[in-house]
């Protein structure tokens, strides 16, 4: 499929295909073994954003249970305009910020953006680490940190998406962002990760 410019030139247009559509279509009419099947696909995936966000293997599973409940339920408004992994991950996210704010955690938000556009992006995290031990230097973070450390870095959420989902300014989230990746470094350079 392909769409005709003004100058004369053809742009590809691409169609969001769902792969799972037959089993979503049959969950959408309540076969359970349909969901079942979605759960399988999904669940490993959406519990790592879990516990991303919530830090804690216990807390996630109860979120990731709690999701798939709301994405089961509002199953019937899924209209494959992005892909379901996209459609669910949302739930998903929003699922884990709203207890984070029900248990009213100090999320430590700044305004004070200049203090990081001094500074060059030498603070890149380059210290030959594995995946394992930034997972575990992030789990020190503050909750406010560690979220927008996790959606922007991990998650792939940009600054005026993650601001949107916080009620948080862009200049918020890149400080934080920025204060984060820091405090990672640090930890990582000075081996404070290790338990």
């Amino acid at each position: 499929m392909s769409l005709n410019c003004a100058e004369g030139y053809t742009l590809p247009v691409t169609v969001q295909i769902d792969i799972h559509k037959e089993i979503i279509e049959k969950s959408k009419k309540g076969n359970s073994k349909a969901q079942y099947q979605l759960y399988q696909l999904y669940a490993k995936a959406m519990l790592n954003t879990c516990y991303r966000m919530m830090n804690s293997q216990a807390e996630a599973e109860d979120m990731l249970q709690e999701a798939f409940t709301e994405a089961f339920m509002k199953l019937h408004t899924f209209r494959y305009e992005s892909t379901f992994g996209a459609w669910l991950k949302r739930i998903v996210v929003n699922k884990c910020i709203n207890e984070i704010k029900r248990r009213k955690a100090d999320l430590n938000f700044v305004e004070d953006i200049a203090v990081f556009s001094e500074r060059k992006e030498d603070d890149e995290i380059n210290v030959g680490l594995n995946v394992k031990d930034i997972k575990k230097a992030t789990e020190s973070l503050p909750d406010g940190s560690r979220m927008i450390f996790s959606l922007y870095l991990l998650e792939g959420y940009d600054h005026r998406e993650i601001a949107q989902i916080l009620n948080v300014s862009e200049s918020n989230s890149k400080s934080q962002y920025m204060r984060a990746k820091r405090k990672v470094k640090e930890i990582l350079e000075g081996g404070n990760y290790e338990n």
